[in-house]
Order: C-alpha cells, then structure tokens, then sequence
C-alpha cells in the first residue's frame, strides 16, 4: 500500500525488500546527511547491510513498538520517516524521525511525510507525539512547526551526531485530550 505525497513521490512501509534502494539513497546522500546523523560503518552503505537493519527493525514493527517508512520516486528511496519507541499504556507516546533526499528538499515532502505519521499514529490511539531537532536545523523545526508540533525545551548533549554529543531542542503535539 502508497500513499502520494506529492507529484509523483509516494510513501510506502519499508519492508527488507528495499535494502538496495534503501543504500543506494544513503550512499547518494552520505556527504548531505553527514552533519545531520550518527557516524555510520561502511557496512550502513550496502545492501546488506540494510538488509540487516531492515530485518531487526521489522522485528520491532511486527511487536508494534515501531513503524518506518520510505519515500519513493519510482523505484528509487528520496527519504525516510519513522514513529519509533511506541510506549503503550498510560504514556501512549512515539518519537518521529526523518529525512529527505538533498535533491528532493523544498518540495514539502517532509512536512507531507510528519503529517501522514501524525495521522497514522492517532489511528493507533497515541496521546503524543516526540521530536528533537539539532538547535540549528531551521528546515526541520519548520516541518513540525507545520504540523502543529510545539517546542517544549532544550536536550543538552542529546544525542551523538557526527561523532560528537549535541544539544537538540525538542517538540512535541498532542493528539488526544
């Protein structure tokens, strides 16, 4: 199942068959997402090696605790989302991530893309929603900003990026009073 997102970009779950493209997108974007992300081994790059983590990451979606997602233009992966560490019970929260292909950028796909995760995550009854941008990244905070996300506060030293602990600012939106 896809959903378009915009022109002739769909969004559709990842499943292990799209390891390959899967690469072939990270590879493609490795020196634009470099400031953004974790230090990735080279192993990240290849198919097999997303295969791998395609295969423990449908682990966690087949027990409901996480759920990802593609971008595709054709047969080719322009971006990523996820709704991960779904907590159930009285907290009822995920955390969304994402990224868009650097050739892909202001075509609104990443506010399309949070929008389609705010929606499938109300269907699953969550309460709330998560998301930590670097200080510095404008677009990002633009994004959720665009989908009714707040900022709530500063993480110091959140989360390793690019080798190095960096502060991020978090959001979060409501989606059940």
């Amino acid at each position: 199942m896809s959903d378009v997102l915009a022109g002739s970009v769909s969004i559709r779950p990842l499943a292990v068959s799209h390891a390959a493209a899967l690469a072939r997108a990270y590879t493609r974007n490795r020196a634009y997402l470099h400031p953004w992300e974790p230090r990735r081994p080279g192993a990240f790059y290849t198919a097999e090696g997303q295969r791998e983590r395609l295969a423990d990451s449908m682990a966690g979606q087949a027990a409901g605790l996480n759920f990802f997602w593609a971008l595709f233009d054709g047969a080719e992966v322009v971006g990523c989302i996820s709704l991960t560490d779904i907590v159930h019970g009285a907290f009822q929260n995920g955390h969304v991530g994402y990224w868009i292909a650097q050739d892909f950028q202001g075509r609104g796909l990443a506010t399309a893309a949070v929008g389609f995760v705010v929606g499938f995550a109300t269907r699953l009854g969550l309460h709330r929603l998560q998301a930590g941008t670097l200080v510095h990244n404008a677009g990002s905070q633009k994004v959720l900003a665009r989908n009714g996300f707040e900022e709530i506060g500063l993480a110091p030293r959140y989360i390793m990026i690019d080798g190095s602990w960096q502060d991020h600012t978090l959001f979060q939106k409501l989606l059940h009073d």
